[in-house]
């Protein structure tokens, strides 16, 4: 033997990372791949988290709806034509990378590079998003309703009325701004 090559695939950047990140916010973290049952069980042992291998795309797609099913709103991360059907399915799908047209079509979201550490924040700026729309939804329903009530009385001039609104519109675009 003149020469010997091994082969290893290497794991993702950032994703022990994420993958504690998910631990310590109680996230249910499964992994599904198409890879043979033997680099599931590697993979399994190597990120302790359950691996279901050798699954084909309509199997991931099946996957995800259990998870849904199990745990509630499903993200998904897919870097292939192989994970369309799944990041379609799940609530949020994520394609890494964008490489492929099917992946980027079926997904919600394009991460831009290969660093799943950036997962986290993403799921955080989510979270503050929603957060924020919520009290912007709120804040502006009872403004609103305080402010009909007191013009339907005759008791606020249109000219205030109209410079209250516009200090109400900057105060929910100011919140919105804090995001990012």
């Amino acid at each position: 033997v003149r020469g010997l090559f091994v082969f290893r695939e290497q794991l993702r950047s950032g994703v022990k990372d994420m993958l504690a990140w998910c631990r310590d916010n109680d996230l249910h973290v499964e992994v599904l791949t198409g890879d043979h049952v033997a680099r599931g069980l590697q993979l399994a042992e190597e990120l302790d988290v359950p691996v279901r291998a050798g699954l084909l795309p309509d199997e991931k797609q099946q996957a995800v709806r259990q998870l849904r099913d199990q745990f509630g709103p499903v993200f998904m991360v897919g870097d292939g034509i192989n994970d369309a059907p799944a990041l379609a399915t799940a609530d949020v799908g994520a394609a890494m990378g964008c490489g492929t047209d099917v992946s980027r079509y079926s997904a919600d979201v394009c991460l831009l590079g290969n660093d799943l550490a950036r997962i986290p924040q993403m799921i955080q700026l989510s979270r503050e998003t929603v957060l924020t729309i919520r009290w912007n939804l709120l804040w502006a329903f009872a403004y609103n309703t305080v402010g009909v009530i007191i013009a339907a009385a005759g008791l606020l001039n249109p000219m205030i009325a109209a410079a209250a609104m516009v200090v109400s519109s900057l105060l929910v675009v100011s919140n919105a701004l804090r995001l990012g």
